[in-house]
């Protein structure tokens, strides 16, 4: 890794040296009890609750299905040899099954990211027009509301339960645009990789608590209580949301002047003072953004793809039980909480002690973050039968998937901070996609769920990720670039 120097950009740009000197200049606010990772917090479990919606369905589908429709037994319906597990409670059957196929349940598990990738764009610039905090807090309270509605959708039809679905990714939609122009306002630069990535920390939580939760809820209730319960914890999150946060350090009754001139005087020379003004044609021209764009692309197609995915394959090829199914597709996502977590402090480290360049730590982490999911998810494909190996090589995919968290997945930030939450509204558009054609095209090729299949559907995901890989080591960026800044040059 090299040291001091520019970015190479070209943009005259300050130098993480200088960027420190500067920001060393200003006093420290303490980390306990300070309003910013009370912030981080908090949007930690808007974070769990987003992704708990979001992935539940992946599981209680296994549970949804009518299984003399699928097979006459479970032992023969998966292609390895079912593990034994204990008996179901016999009274607690009483929540209905569907007769769908694998083409139906491809759309609906696919459905929630054609409303999700909606509300990206609109999401960044209402953020950054209204404020970040009530367009995150209604935008989760909206998809709660139709996660309590998804058991009477699914009893009228697939399509209503996909409309609903729909409905819930537009709701979702906005929270990380939101969330990324709040972090703006907050986030002094050299502690933005770990105060995003104990932000962003809540979606892999969510999915680590809420699949094996669900697996459990499905086992000793029925798989509509994966709603009910899910979709009560959001409510408790938006009244505390509500309660707890503000828009910016300058709108925060309880912030101590400490924190709020440490805050406020990092950021001055990264945000623009012309909040109504938005370079567009800059924006969309400029070639580190499009790095971004393919590298969040290519990274989310094979997430997304294990994210709906990995319950069914659990359950299809490796023949575990509803029980199991969620405790074992929850490990990768464990995996990857910790090494987000970890990557963030390594991250800000290298940039804050040993004053590495931003540009080459974004690029060696979502290196290590692309190029080792893609081996392992290849790898996973040939392990046959041998549960533990497959467990295995899927849990590191994803657990060295998180280390992209402190790579181009913040890159936003560092770049345009003043429009970090259009930026990112913009690249989550284009990563929306995998979720929206991810499924579909996963389950058409695995029509017979053999293994030969799968290995097909983890060869795409991996070339997909390898393609992204490139082009963000090419053309991504980490200084703030000019057009971000230019308004506050020339308002004066």
């Amino acid at each position: 890794m090299e040291r001091y120097g520019s970015d190479g950009d070209g943009d005259g740009q300050e130098t993480p040296l200088l960027r420190q000197e500067n920001e060393n200049k200003v006093q420290r606010a303490p980390v306990c009890c300070s309003s910013r990772y009370g912030l981080a917090l908090l949007s930690c479990f808007g974070f769990f609750v987003v992704y708990s919606l979001r992935v539940n369905l992946s599981v209680a589908m296994v549970d949804m299905l009518n299984s003399t429709h699928q097979s006459s037994a479970n032992h023969s319906s998966s292609v390895c040899p079912a593990h034994p597990s204990p008996a179901r409670p016999k009274h607690n059957h009483t929540a209905n099954v569907y007769d769908w196929d694998s083409g139906t349940q491809g759309w609906i598990l696919g459905s929630f990211f054609f409303g999700y990738i909606l509300t990206q764009v609109p999401g960044g610039y209402l953020a950054g027009r209204f404020g970040p905090k009530w367009l995150m807090g209604f935008g989760i309270l909206g998809t709660v509301v139709f996660t309590l509605l998804t058991p009477v959708a699914a009893d009228l039809g697939a399509s209503y339960l996909i409309a609903v679905r729909v409905l819930e990714g537009v709701g979702e939609g906005v929270t990380f645009p939101a969330m990324y122009t709040m972090w703006a306002a907050w986030a002094p630069p050299l502690e933005r990789s770990r105060l995003l990535t104990i932000s962003y920390i809540g979606a892999q939580l969510g999915t680590v608590i809420s699949l094996p939760l669900s697996g459990e809820i499905c086992f000793y209730l029925d798989w509509t209580y994966v709603f009910y319960i899910f979709g009560a914890v959001g409510l408790v999150w938006f009244i505390l949301w509500a309660l707890l946060v503000f828009d910016s350090p300058n709108t925060h009754p309880r912030i101590s002047e400490r924190e709020k001139l440490y805050i406020n005087n990092s950021l001055k020379n990264e945000l623009s003072t012309s909040a109504g003004y938005i370079p567009w044609r800059a924006i969309v021209t400029s070639r580190p953004l499009f790095a971004i764009v393919v590298a969040h692309f290519s990274y989310n197609w094979t997430f997304y793809t294990l994210l709906t995915l990995l319950p069914t394959y659990m359950n299809d090829i490796l023949g575990f039980s509803i029980q199991e199914n969620g405790m074992l597709s929850a490990l990768p996502y464990l995996g990857c909480a910790v090494f987000a977590v970890v990557s963030g402090q390594i991250a800000d480290y290298l940039r804050e002690t040993c004053l590495y360049r931003t540009v080459t730590v974004r690029k060696s982490f979502s290196l290590i973050g692309m190029i080792g999911p893609a081996v392992f998810l290849v790898a996973a494909g040939y392990t046959g039968c041998n549960y533990t190996l497959a467990v295995t090589f899927l849990t590191l995919s994803s657990a060295l998937g998180g280390v992209s968290a402190s790579g181009f997945n913040i890159n936003h930030l560092d770049i345009a901070p003043s429009y970090a939450g259009i930026l990112l509204g913009i690249t989550n558009t284009f990563a929306t996609i995998p979720g929206m054609v991810g499924p579909v095209i996963a389950r058409a090729l695995t029509k017979n769920n053999t293994i030969e299949e799968w290995q097909i559907v983890f060869y795409i995901a991996a070339g997909i990720n390898l393609f992204g890989a490139i082009i963000y080591t090419a053309f991504g960026r980490g200084t703030v670039q000019p057009w971000a800044v230019h308004t506050s040059y020339s308002s004066s």
